[in-house]
């Protein structure tokens, strides 16, 4: 069974996608509303469980995500994945982590010294700073203090129907990489 669970927060934002097996534990634990449930159902000697599509935690949680690690997803996140020479906004499979001072120049692999470029742009710099290329970053990197954790990533082709209340279909991205990332359906900013 691959089914997925949709888990809100408290405020009906898309936190994150659960395992059915995870879903199950939280509806057991009593730490969610089932908000909508899949047809399969799953049993125990004592129970059974209607697989749950979406579930609400019933207690807040922080609404960013506090001493962001630094990987490749976060900083296309911190970049809102758009080139920071060109600005084109593109799919995860086009786009590369840049050295501002090249890594030949002595520059680190750090918040500050990495940002998202175009494989066009990332060639088009080389191994030079953006002022021996003749670029302008569009924004200079720094370390983030928190990340949203309304946007989710999802590994399957298709929203399930039984989401489609509860994301705004129209801020569905996907990335590049076999993952969409999926906005709530409440919030015209995101």
């Amino acid at each position: 069974m691959e089914l997925r669970t949709l888990l809100l927060n408290s405020w009906s934002l898309p936190h994150a996608i659960l395992s059915w097996r995870d879903a199950i534990c939280l509806v057991y634990e009593k730490k969610v509303h089932v908000l909508e449930e899949y047809e399969e159902t799953v049993s125990s000697p004592s129970t059974t469980y209607f697989v749950p599509a979406v579930l609400q935690l019933k207690r807040a949680v922080a609404p960013v995500k506090k001493g962001v690690k630094f990987s490749r997803i976060n900083v296309f996140t911190r970049d809102k994945f758009s080139c920071q020479f060109c600005g084109d906004h593109l799919p995860m499979k086009e786009l590369n982590y840049d050295h501002v001072i090249p890594r030949k120049q002595g520059g680190k692999t750090t918040w500050t010294n990495i940002v998202t470029a175009c494989y066009p742009c990332n060639e088009r710099k080389g191994g030079r700073t953006p002022e021996q290329a003749g670029m302008k970053l569009l924004r200079m990197p720094a370390k983030p203090h928190a990340l949203p954790l309304h946007t989710v990533f999802m590994e399957h082709n298709n929203v399930p129907d039984a989401w489609l209340p509860y994301v705004n279909l129209d801020k569905i991205q996907k990335n590049g990489s076999g993952y969409y990332m999926i906005g709530h359906a409440s919030s015209p900013n995101t």
